[in-house]
């Protein structure tokens, strides 16, 4: 018997379920068929995935933005093919490859000024990793604020900056000295920072559950706070950036120049893992200012060339397709069509963004009816709704997406950069129709709502 990955594809079809509740994850498994999100997928291109049935389905989580490209772009494969028939050497160790140089040459060009050094890792997480023990060591400080309702990445270090409970519920004690202060507060932050004990001020500019967007001012003199008490401003832009929000880095939206940029998912390409930070030269030269110093951070597999490729095929993807002006034009035209319902729908409250990094919020409604079902729901499971509106999209409408984080009432978009008016008209006529529906009380939708309630209150 064959144990090529082409037989084993086709021998063992179907099994994905199967295999994971043997081997892995086995309450994952629960959630995608308690929502009914269980289907096999065999092929994906661009911004849309293929059942084993030929179902096309349009991807507006992306990987939680990893395939800003969308998935299996011809540019990015035709790249690591080169890689692979090269036979180059890789990851030597005493060494340093042209590759990794040439992508943080193309990276720096396109960050704001003064960041001229690159530190390549391998995720989202290890970027955060990186940068905790870089503001430390380039500062001699302890301590480290981030936001509240953040999120960096759920290993050790990473997890002591995460904003939300329910990540770091059992796996304390966590790193000491990481404290949150409120979003969009500058005075909570400017009393965290004076005493002058904290290293670095980690911040999402678009907070990633929810969609949080900040005040017109709140970055800017976030970064002066930072400047007066001789912290450094770390810009989380794992999921903002690389043209998510319209813009190559979020933060250019609000003219801000951080000490450090964080970077992953979307430089990926959407293959081979790669994460990075982008920091000004002080910090590099403080971390590594002697030769026996050279290694006291790195990453076994960072700077791989496969990464590498993906990273340099990537970035020309979207120069080359114009995918920010494209990001830009039709997030906006998404976000303005969808918030023309709010005065018709009594469960809309709100739609932000930036880009395709969009947030739907639904909240209470006035009148008796719909409000009596919505208290069951929030009674059942606060931020239960959202299922309501996500599984039909799904099963109905072949839309998938999901909800912006534990307990909101929040849908949240990542759409592709790749996607066309074509899809942004799917996306308005379903949302409205889905959003119609569960207007009608009762209805097939509060069908599903009270079976919903029933697994939440059951759990």
């Amino acid at each position: 018997m064959s144990d090529s990955i082409s037989h084993l594809l086709e021998s063992r079809a179907g099994e994905n379920f199967s295999l994971h509740e043997a081997y892995l994850n086995s309450q994952m498994v629960r959630v995608l068929k308690t929502i009914g999100y269980d289907r096999v997928y065999t092929k994906a291109r661009g911004q849309y995935l293929y059942d084993r049935d030929g179902n096309e389905y349009l991807d507006l989580l992306s990987g939680f933005g990893v395939f800003a490209i969308g998935r299996n772009h011809p540019t990015v494969v035709e790249a690591l093919r080169d890689v692979l028939s090269a036979e180059l050497s890789d990851m030597v160790q005493m060494d340093v490859s042209l590759l990794s140089g040439l992508l943080a040459e193309k990276i720096i060009r396109l960050c704001p000024s003064g960041l001229e050094r690159m530190f390549f890792c391998n995720s989202g997480a290890e970027a955060v990793e990186a940068a905790i023990k870089f503001a430390r060591y380039t500062t001699a400080r302890p301590n480290i604020v981030h936001c509240e309702h953040s999120f960096h990445g759920l290993t050790l270090g990473a997890l002591s900056l995460m904003g939300e409970e329910i990540f770091r519920e059992g796996f304390g004690p966590l790193l000491p000295g990481c404290n949150a202060v409120p979003f969009n507060n500058l005075e909570a932050l400017d009393r965290a920072l004076s005493r002058k004990d904290v290293a670095g001020f980690f911040v999402e500019p678009i907070q990633g559950k929810g969609v949080n967007l900040p005040n017109d001012d709140y970055l800017g003199e976030a970064k002066k706070l930072c400047a007066k008490y001789g912290t450094l401003f770390v810009a989380d832009e794992i999921q903002t950036g690389i043209g998510r929000t319209g813009k190559f880095w979020a933060i250019e939206h609000w003219g801000v120049e951080p000490d450090m940029i964080l970077m992953a998912k979307a430089l990926s390409g959407g293959f081979i893992p790669v994460g990075a930070v982008a920091m000004k030269p002080f910090i590099m030269d403080k971390v590594f200012n002697r030769m026996d110093r050279a290694v006291v951070h790195g990453s076994t597999f960072s700077k791989n060339n496969m990464a590498m490729a993906a990273g340099l095929a990537t970035l020309r993807v979207i120069e080359d397709n114009g995918l920010l002006d494209n990001a830009a034009k039709l997030g906006d035209s998404i976000i303005s069509e969808l918030s023309d319902m709010i005065g018709r729908y009594e469960f809309l409250k709100e739609v932000r963004g930036k880009g395709l990094m969009i947030a739907v919020e639904f909240g209470a409604p006035k009148s008796f009816s719909l409000k009596t079902a919505w208290s069951l729901l929030e009674t059942a499971n606060k931020g239960l709704f959202c299922q309501m509106v996500t599984i039909p999209l799904f099963s109905n409408h072949r839309i998938l997406t999901q909800v912006a984080g534990h307990g909101m009432n929040v849908v949240k978009l990542l759409a592709p950069l790749v996607i066309t008016e074509k899809d942004r008209d799917l996306i308005i006529r379903s949302f409205d129709q889905v959003i119609a529906d569960c207007h009608k009380v009762p209805g097939s939708i509060w069908d599903l709502g009270k079976t919903l309630a029933g697994h939440a209150i059951k759990r």
